[in-house]
């Protein structure tokens, strides 16, 4: 199995002189081609801060990350830009949605950034807004859709370019309880049907039993990390809540 993500004992300090905080503290762990990992953990744990060194929106103190081999923490910005658009795509709580756009011109705009040919977007538009059940909606605009639609239209334009890693935060954060079904429904779907390999950060046990792996950070480290393997997503559930309570916090039920 290809390994698409390898951190190597990432730390991140932030503050300076004597106001010094450590976010995350000698983190390790690999994330296999089509894996669908979540990570938990209590406000302030480090959540939000690991997948910001991950999508290189921030940068590590010291310790290394991998993508496909490839070591992110000395490429310069240029470069990086040309990363995140290839290699990584972006699922966000509240959409991010152009609504001057059409549901069809948000998902292909990464395509249009990578100037790919006409014939070939219209061909990964077709495929990804089929998968995801909006190909009926994408001469609307983002306000004529539901929010689970959005979120949808949201996946496709995260999958179209075929990344090496699809990135999540909190993407259930702004729906309600039967859009969060429908939109991990999506997410298990991404992962078993079309291979996407799927890093999700979620407060939410419901949300994070979908996934096949749950890390659990506390201070900034590793605390705990649980597997699915064969059993039932409500034994998974079970699992995030016992955990959830050794832990000391309290997840969304």
């Amino acid at each position: 199995m290809e390994q698409i993500l390898c951190l190597k004992n990432v730390t991140k300090y932030y503050g300076f002189g004597s106001v010094v905080t450590k976010a995350l503290d000698g983190i390790t762990f690999d994330v296999e081609a089509g894996e669908f990992t979540a990570i938990m953990g209590a406000s302030g744990s480090g959540k939000s801060t690991l997948l910001n060194v991950i999508s290189t929106i921030d940068k590590v103190s010291s310790g290394e990350i991998l993508v496909r081999g490839k070591l992110l923490n000395k490429k310069k910005e240029k470069e990086l830009s040309v990363f995140r658009r290839d290699e990584l795509g972006f699922i966000f709580q509240d959409y991010n949605l152009l609504d001057t756009l059409t549901i069809g011109e948000n998902i292909v705009l990464p395509l249009n950034l990578r100037r790919t040919g006409v014939r070939e977007t219209k061909m990964e538009l077709r495929r990804a807004a089929e998968a995801l059940g909006i190909a009926n909606q994408l001469e609307k605009f983002p306000y004529e859709l539901s929010g689970g639609q959005r979120q949808r239209a949201a996946c496709a334009r995260a999958v179209i370019t075929n990344p090496a890693l699809v990135l999540a935060d909190e993407p259930t954060g702004a729906l309600d309880s039967g859009n969060s079904k429908l939109l991990m429904q999506t997410f298990q779907m991404m992962n078993e049907t079309l291979g996407s390999t799927i890093l999700m950060v979620t407060h939410d046990a419901v949300v994070g039993s979908y996934a096949g792996r749950v890390l659990f950070l506390k201070d900034g480290k590793i605390w705990s990390e649980i597997y699915k393997g064969g059993r039932s997503r409500q034994e998974m559930y079970r699992e995030i809540l016992s955990v959830t309570a050794a832990l000391g916090g309290e997840a969304d039920v």
